[in-house]
């Protein structure tokens, strides 16, 4: 009866912590978006922007396994939608998460029409 109370109090407390993740995954997701987007209006480059951006998100982190950086890139982007108000004229800034691209807004917009069409083929080639 007793090792039954202790699992209980294990499944509860465990339940407890899994509970916790989203609120520290959204609070991980703004602290790099609001790193990124300060960054990136004060005229630093989308690498060490980016690269600043996601070692908070990582350090923050406190899953079982560490943050893709893919993942950290949707973390920012749902937190610079989500709060549209305190990130202003960060938006633009966001394609560059996606495509590496340095350039941002109308300019960034110009290069995507200059390159060449990606085929089903070019998409899964990692």
């Amino acid at each position: 009866m007793a090792a039954t109370r202790y699992q209980l109090m294990a499944l509860a407390l465990g339940l407890s912590c899994m509970g916790s993740l989203p609120a520290e995954a959204n609070e991980a997701g703004d602290k790099g978006a609001e790193i990124y987007c300060f960054m990136r209006k004060t005229g630093n480059s989308h690498n060490v922007s980016w690269k600043a951006a996601y070692e908070r998100i990582k350090r923050q982190s406190t899953g079982l396994f560490k943050t893709s950086p893919k993942h950290a890139a949707v973390m920012v982007t749902e937190s610079v939608v989500a709060k549209q108000d305190k990130y202003q004229d960060c938006g633009k800034y966001l394609g560059a998460l996606y495509s590496g691209s340095e350039t941002a807004g109308k300019d960034f917009d110009a290069g995507l029409s200059n390159e060449s069409s990606t085929t089903d083929d070019d998409r899964y080639s990692y």
